[in-house]
């Protein structure tokens, strides 16, 4: 949507140690990465690296910037850019009216919001989204998908939600929220027990019976693949288990977003060993009190990545059906389908793209 759009946003990747700095045009980046530390302990020296760090970015544009926005972990009350208590941020307890320091120092519009919406945004806007609808048309598919799902699977299960073109925030900054889902397999647990770099490692070390806190994911991936030496099966069920509670908080979103969904993070590259388990997930039953059995989504769910599966499964499948007392027919498909898919811009790009993205639509509002 702003591929040809000449206005510069500044952008931040704002981690618990490092800082990372950067600026858009045209939904490319256009400086080096400017990288400064956190001091999360520090507050003054957080604010000034802040300050230091788009200030040197500014330094190195061809034209002034017309709006700062970046991610930032929350709780949060992002429509005010006010950052709440972090773990990782321990100088920010109490809260922090980030975005309007920035403001008054900058003189621009400061956006802020979380990883996920971010990621969102970025997928709907330029990324997976017109991605996919230019891939269809090209097969001759006639339907245009206008509303994307955007899950994150990382330290934290991060979601976010777009509707024709709107990020979902809701009235609280809530909007979209998925980690807090009820969890499939310990109902008095949050879904991020479940799906988080924290449960594959929990997982593994009580399937294996071992207790190794240098594991990572990492780790028990190339032990899944018989890479290293540890316990295989446990492995691969640690990954399953994670897809199987992240389908089923994924489906509660589909049925009410009804969109196309789009993963990205790092934990994504076990995603021959987690994606089974999700699209089983999606792809189950339940029943009613009177003995019936309904589909758990009411649309199937076509895997983009899966080229074996992705071309017969979009063949159009409408019919023609007559209008009563009339001699003429309308068009008509009554099968319902969605798609699932990695991301391609890579989860990073599409942060920072949603960013900009977000702060140009604003703007525009």
């Amino acid at each position: 949507m702003y591929d040809y759009d000449n206005r510069i946003v500044l952008t931040l990747d704002a981690g618990g140690t490092n800082l990372v700095f950067s600026a858009i045009q045209a939904n490319k980046e256009i400086v080096e990465p400017y990288c400064l530390p956190t001091y999360p302990d520090n507050l003054k020296k957080c604010m000034e690296a802040l300050i230091n760090g788009f200030t040197h970015v500014s330094s190195l544009l061809p034209m002034a910037p017309v709006a700062i926005s970046f991610a930032f972990p929350g709780p949060a009350d992002y429509t005010n850019g006010i950052i709440g208590d972090l773990p990782n941020f321990p100088s920010f307890r109490g809260g922090i009216p980030l975005g309007p320091y920035l403001q008054a120092h900058f003189q621009i519009p400061v956006f802020i919001n979380n990883d996920g919406n971010l990621f969102a945004y970025g997928e709907a806007l330029a990324g997976a989204l017109p991605t996919l609808n230019n891939r269809l048309k090209m097969l001759g598919y006639s339907k245009e998908y206008r509303n994307l799902i955007g899950i994150t699977f990382g330290t934290g299960f991060g979601s976010g939600v777009v509707i024709n073109n709107f990020l979902l925030t809701g009235d609280n900054d809530c909007g979209g929220d998925v980690w807090v889902f009820r969890n499939k397999l310990f109902p008095d647990k949050i879904a991020e027990e479940s799906v988080s770099i924290r449960a594959i490692m929990r997982v593994y070390s009580d399937l294996a019976g071992v207790t190794d806190d240098t594991l990572t994911p990492s780790d028990i991936y190339r032990i899944a693949e018989g890479e290293i030496k540890g316990d295989r099966n446990a492995a691969r069920a640690s990954f399953a288990q994670f897809g199987e509670v992240a389908g089923d908080a994924i489906a509660h979103l589909l049925t009410f977003a009804d969109g196309i969904v789009v993963i990205g993070g790092g934990i994504m590259g076990a995603a021959k060993y987690i994606m089974p388990a999700l699209i089983n997930e999606l792809s189950s039953s339940l029943k009613t009190f009177s003995g019936d059995t309904l589909s758990r989504l009411q649309r199937e769910v076509i895997e983009v990545d899966d080229d074996g599966n992705f071309n017969p499964s979009v063949a159009d499948k409408h019919k023609e059906i007559p209008i009563p007392n009339t001699d003429k027919t309308v068009n008509y498909n009554p099968h319902k389908r969605t798609f699932i898919m990695k991301t391609s811009l890579g989860t990073s790009t599409a942060i920072s793209l949603g960013a900009y993205a977000y702060a140009l639509h604003t703007l525009g509002n």
